[in-house]
């Protein structure tokens, strides 16, 4: 990939492979590659936006990949050190390290791991990926890849929700990193500020090094701070960024539904049907996301016992791969969205 015989300038390398990808992709729509070999040249468009398209920089440190299905039921595949060769982004890292095709001139993945989209019974079915928990708003060939990203890549279906804006299983992700190279100022709001499971959320982010302030809830101010909400959801439930979970997957992305009181919740499976409702003692731990704005946490429950019960289970151990995690009275941990 040189040109009149000169070195290719930083980051050349990657405006010539993605301009190349641009002319294949119209090929392709236009009908033009059904010669022979025309799916040779879509083919070696990505190759090269994948392979040599990567501009000049240090390759990112500290690194993680995962694959899974089904809102992270079952793991494809993981890396906790995945093939990393100088400044990548999330699609030619995926490329590197598993087995991918793509489709729209490379652009979107169409199976990895010979795992396709599609339909599934009648529902539509895709792969989506996150950034330290939070789903990228560009395309996976125009997010750069930082030190100490958590790259997942997760095919479920979305005929529920569009968009799943944040989860919580890369925890300690985005509070450690942010998104895009950037933290962001964490702010822990609390229903009861001298409650056992505020100090609780606290003394779990201060062990990471996190340092974060403390305030009571209230509508947000500052859409660039990572919030997390501690307290009952009949506390919580007055914050608009996070009022839209009472609501169900299609307003936040999140897989439950709070009756009005705050006083049940009901979890959901991927089809969005009720399969098990939590009364006294019941909690929950999920993420969401308005527009641009940082994610919003809570850990919360229908009661006090429930917050507590949510707040024990704010540690990467609990919250790892899973998009959501509900707490039965007792302390059982459930997946959200629900097994059908």
């Amino acid at each position: 990939m040189r040109g009149n015989g000169d070195r290719l300038r930083p980051g050349s390398a990657r405006r010539t492979a993605r301009r190349f990808v641009v002319w294949a992709e119209r090929r392709w729509r236009s009908g033009a590659p059904k010669a022979a070999g025309g799916g040779a040249i879509a083919l070696l468009a990505v190759a090269l936006l994948a392979g040599c398209g990567l501009g000049a920089g240090p390759a990112p440190s500290g690194v993680q990949l995962l694959v899974t299905r089904d809102f992270g039921g079952q793991t494809v595949r993981s890396w906790s050190a995945p093939q990393v060769h100088g400044q990548e982004t999330v699609m030619s890292l995926l490329m590197r390290n598993a087995n991918v095709s793509t489709r729209f001139g490379g652009g979107f993945v169409q199976s990895i791991g010979g795992l396709s989209g599609g339909h599934k019974a009648g529902q539509p079915i895709d792969w989506f990926y996150y950034v330290n928990g939070v789903q990228a708003p560009k395309g996976a060939a125009d997010t750069n890849v930082n030190p100490g990203d958590r790259i997942w890549w997760d095919r479920h279906d979305w005929s529920q929700a569009e968009s799943v804006p944040a989860v919580v299983g890369s925890f300690p992700q985005p509070f450690q990193s942010g998104v895009d190279g950037k933290r962001w100022p964490v702010r822990i709001e609390c229903a009861a500020l001298s409650s056992a499971p505020c100090r609780s959320v606290t003394a779990r982010l201060q062990a990471l090094g996190v340092l974060a302030a403390r305030a009571a809830v209230a509508p947000a101010q500052e859409p660039e701070t990572l919030r997390v909400m501690v307290g009952p959801w009949s506390a919580l439930s007055i914050a608009p960024e996070a009022a839209p979970i009472a609501r169900g997957p299609g307003a936040s992305g999140v897989y439950v539904r709070f009756s009005a009181n705050g006083q049940s919740l009901t979890l959901l499976d991927e089809r969005g049907d009720a399969v098990r409702t939590l009364t006294n003692g019941g909690g929950l731990v999920a993420a969401t996301r308005y527009a641009e704005e940082a994610p919003v946490w809570v850990v919360t429950g229908t009661d006090d016992a429930g917050v507590e019960a949510a707040a024990r289970t704010f540690d990467a151990d609990d919250l790892r791969d899973h998009f959501a995690l509900a707490v039965a009275p007792g302390g059982a941990t459930l997946p959200v969205p629900a097994a059908g």
